[in-house]
């Protein structure tokens, strides 16, 4: 391949901003297909994103001779499903996170990847933009000294009725489709970023239950890990707390400081040493995958290594699943 041609599945809201431009802004890169099963919405954004075919059936995109690597950007519970497909076409697929609804589907695409020798990257794509990127350098040149612990505050006031009726919102907290609620959404993001900061675990744990019945899926989920680094995680997520109660903090404690960051918020990340605060703010990139985009166009193009292997999204599924297992 000297250029990748994406086939989108799943051309929903994710693929607006975040994502879908960015196919086109890439080196060696180009977005000429997008499938929704809604075939009108499907020809409005290709029409809208200049993209020259749309589908209204995966199988035609995936089967479409110029695409030659497929983004899949369908909710959890068809990933497993289009990826098997896109590798058995002989195409690299690049999946959404969470990369499927439990970590027995993880492992399998991990298998079907090793056998088709089909190359697979799974989108936790914040460990490639340079606001991650800064707090993983500055842990390893020692800004903290010794990583000691680590710990996750995220809670956020519950969602309306409102909300709650609209396809786009409700479907996150379906565990037929997400795999559980709003934690399945959500956290893949904030432990990703703990696996590339600390590295590979020795023990999982944690507790989750469903506290205010809004919906069936669990709504506050308490987790912690060990890495093998030594390293001692704790996270605590609610969805159900007051407003003035919202937030979003990941504190990292070493022998000599603290950097404190938020993963959702705006990027700005406060580092505390000797007493001392330093004050680093980030601009988000425009489209938030493009860092990570331009990352998987080198690894198909085979002129960089894998940002984020199945592997790894599969040991991120494997957290989620121990954080949540009743």
């Amino acid at each position: 391949m000297q250029t990748i041609h994406w086939g989108i599945i799943g051309c929903g809201d994710v693929t607006e901003l975040k994502s879908g431009p960015a196919f086109a802004k890439v080196a060696d890169s180009r977005l000429v297909a997008v499938m929704r099963r809604d075939g009108v919405k499907a020809q409005d954004y290709a029409r809208r994103h200049n993209v020259p075919r749309w589908y209204n059936d995966a199988s035609k995109l995936i089967q479409d001779p110029e695409v030659n690597a497929i983004y899949i950007a369908t909710p959890p519970d068809s990933h497993e499903h289009y990826a098997l497909a896109a590798m058995e076409a002989g195409k690299p697929a690049y999946i959404e996170k969470p990369m499927t609804t439990t970590h027995a589907q993880a492992v399998n695409l991990v298998k079907a990847s090793h056998d088709t020798n089909i190359k697979v990257v799974v989108a936790h794509y914040r460990r490639a933009q340079p606001y991650f990127k800064k707090i993983k350098s500055l842990l390893d040149e020692g800004a903290i000294g010794e990583v000691r612990f680590a710990r996750l505050s995220f809670f956020d006031k519950p969602l309306s009725q409102e909300a709650l009726q609209t396809e786009k919102i409700a479907w996150r907290v379906d565990p037929a489709i997400s795999g559980g609620g709003l934690f399945h959404d959500l956290a893949p993001h904030q432990l990703d970023l703990a696996y590339y900061f600390f590295g590979d675990v020795v023990t999982i744990q944690g507790m989750a239950t469903n506290q205010s019945k809004q919906y069936g899926a669990d709504d506050i989920v308490s987790g912690s890990m060990l890495f093998q680094s030594g390293v001692l995680f704790e996270g605590l997520w609610c969805f159900t707390v007051d407003e003035s109660e919202t937030k979003d903090s990941f504190e990292i404690i070493g022998s000599e400081g603290k950097i404190t960051f938020s993963v959702f918020g705006k990027q700005i990340i406060y580092l505390t040493r000797n007493g001392k605060e330093s004050v680093l703010p980030f601009e988000a990139p425009t489209h938030v995958q493009q860092p990570m985009i331009e990352e998987v166009v080198s690894y198909f193009l085979g002129k960089g290594p894998n940002p984020c292997t199945a592997s790894e999204g599969a040991r991120i599924m494997e957290m989620i699943d121990k954080m949540t297992q009743k």
